[in-house]
């Protein structure tokens, strides 16, 4: 891809960062006075301008009012929100535990009706069984130094993954087969999740596809990225959660998921590769 989401993502900020100065210009106010108006220290005002300081939206109604354009400040605020969810790091959405991003997204996966997932190191959300899970959650938690709520993340991760077996929902997901051997769990919740993607598997709403390591690759492997619909692409990186909404990028995901699923084995093959993993780990 020629250009990454983060930097899309930063590319957004910047943008309703000009759009604010933009204001000042046109009022013909230098940053100094902007920030006296605003009753502001003058590096707040800079950093603002510069997209070094993401602005609330007390901050761009102030701004807007100093500029004698309040009528704009409705827009802009609903751009540096969009802008500000393209890019969301872990640590901040699991400031207060893991288990408000698994219920805030309840609403996105229960209008969802296709879902397309590439899972590159572990097996995805919606098919973790809650051993498996656990193991999981317990390591993101650690690691980030967030708030252990791995019990109640874990309830409400299955909770959302109801999707699975209620309502008109299809699913899509392609598995590098490393993701079968990656220890995030001990022996037996590893055994038991393999086997709940072999049940997984028979689901007529379900299609796994399993890329085997030595496979010949024509598209390199990316972190894991999960398409709802058409409508938004969620990409996790170590850091963050990129979501991308931008048609141009959503088209171009699609397209590496299309080259992904040719790469994979299906059915038979998949069920092969998933039995084995069983046998090596139990």
């Amino acid at each position: 891809m020629s250009t990454s989401p983060l930097s899309n993502a930063r590319a957004a900020r910047l943008a309703v960062a000009e759009r604010l100065d933009a204001l000042r210009r046109g009022a013909g106010i230098s940053g100094l006075e902007l920030a006296e108006l605003c009753g502001w220290h003058k590096s707040k005002s800079s950093r603002i301008a510069n997209g070094r300081t993401v602005p609330s939206d007390a901050d761009v109604r102030a701004r807007c009012a100093a500029c004698g354009a309040e009528d704009q400040a409705a827009d802009i605020i609903a751009a540096s929100r969009t802008a500000e969810s393209m890019y969301a790091q872990w640590t901040d959405i699991h400031r207060d535990g893991m288990r408000h991003v698994h219920r805030r997204t309840v609403p996105l996966y229960q209008r969802t009706r296709g879902f397309r997932v590439y899972a590159s190191t572990v097996v995805p959300g919606m098919v973790q069984t809650g051993p498996y899970a656990a193991g999981l959650l317990g390591s993101i938690a650690a690691f980030q130094g967030t708030p252990n709520d791995v019990e109640q993340a874990v309830a409400a991760r299955l909770s959302r993954s109801r999707v699975l077996t209620e309502g008109d929902h299809r699913f899509a997901l392609v598995l590098e087969e490393a993701a079968l051997y990656h220890a995030v769990a001990d022996d037996e919740a590893m055994v038991g999740q393999l086997r709940h993607l072999l049940a997984v598997m028979a689901r007529p709403n379900v299609s796994l596809g399993v890329i085997p390591f030595r496979r010949r690759r024509t598209v390199w492997p990316l972190e894991a990225f999960y398409a709802f619909d058409e409508s938004l692409v969620a990409v996790e990186t170590l850091t963050a959660e990129i979501n991308i909404t931008a048609p141009g990028e959503i088209r171009t995901y699609l397209r590496a998921f299309s080259e992904l699923a040719k790469l994979a084995v299906h059915g038979d093959g998949a069920r092969a590769l998933v039995t084995t993993a069983v046998n090596a780990v139990g």
